[in-house]
């Protein structure tokens, strides 16, 4: 493991993430992550953009594609609600000669190392966790760690986005934080032909008839509001494969897809199957 010293405090790196993410399409998406990224004179600096959308439309595979477009390592921090400042500064672990080692997240590494820290639902984290990021999101580009007891300064190179999900169980953005997570770039339901070249990057082994049913499926879901993402139909893929070659090989197509829609996200997606139209609720008009 790779250390480095600051102000006579060793600290142990996290290890860079490599992520076998199949990125196909949202190339708009893309571009705006890395014109945020991007500086236009010596004294500019980098923004720190801000994914937000459904679950599962891609938000952290964007981000990391757009990360490896700099060549750059990619280190991604799993927010979550029991997220303490120190796990995003530095955390203090006891080694195996009884001493205390410190351990940099994969943000502060990121930050040492000039990569690119992705924050992943960012907003399930707690104020006072958001507290210890603050001056790395302005100006000053640096974190102050009170366990270690030192200021670590961010690498030039350094870059950092976060993705958020629409959802209710997250917290509000205190107000300082959220003017510092601009801009707020929108990640959609892909359209059709899009989606479908999703499905079949993440199931190449698939056919050409159950990705016609799964992007058909998924495209009447998301015209009804449905939050069905390509996650869900790669699973759905996944797991009718999985069915008809263990035991249900001369079972037709649709039958299998149907238990596995069921299986994946409960009878009441049925509805959005092709030819279920009968059932299918319509859309309400807005006044």
């Amino acid at each position: 493991m790779a250390t480095v010293n600051i102000e006579g405090v060793t600290l142990h790196l996290a290890h860079p993430d490599e992520l076998n993410l199949a990125c196909v399409g949202q190339e708009e998406v893309i571009r705006q992550i890395l014109a945020a990224w991007m500086l236009v004179d010596e004294r500019d600096l980098p923004l720190n953009p801000r994914l937000v959308g459904k679950p599962g439309v891609g938000k952290t595979t964007l981000a990391y594609a757009a990360a490896k477009r700099l060549s750059r390592e990619v280190y991604i921090f799993q927010a979550t609600v029991d997220t303490r400042p120190e796990d995003l500064l530095v955390t203090p672990v006891l080694s195996e000669e009884g001493r205390i080692k410190y351990m940099a997240s994969p943000i502060v590494t990121a930050m040492i190392r000039g990569g690119v820290a992705i924050i992943d639902e960012a907003n399930r984290m707690s104020e006072k966790s958001w507290a210890s990021l603050a001056p790395l999101l302005d100006s000053r580009r640096y974190v102050e760690s009170i366990v270690a007891g030192v200021k670590i300064r961010a690498h030039p190179d350094f870059r950092l986005c976060v993705t958020m999900n629409e959802d209710a169980s997250t917290f509000d953005l205190p107000e300082y934080i959220d003017s510092r997570l601009k801009p707020i770039i929108l990640v959609d339901f892909p359209e059709a032909e899009e989606e479908k070249e999703i499905l079949r990057a993440n199931l190449p082994f698939a056919e050409e008839e159950l990705l016609t049913y799964l992007v058909t499926f998924l495209q009447a879901a998301h015209h009804q509001g449905e939050p069905y993402s390509v996650r869900d139909g790669v699973n759905i893929g996944r797991y009718a494969l999985k069915r008809r070659a263990y035991m249900e090989k001369d079972r037709p197509l649709p039958e299998i897809l149907k238990e596995a829609i069921t299986s994946v996200l409960g009878p009441e997606a049925l509805v959005y199957f092709p030819g279920e139209e009968k059932d299918r609720p319509r859309l309400r008009p807005v006044f």
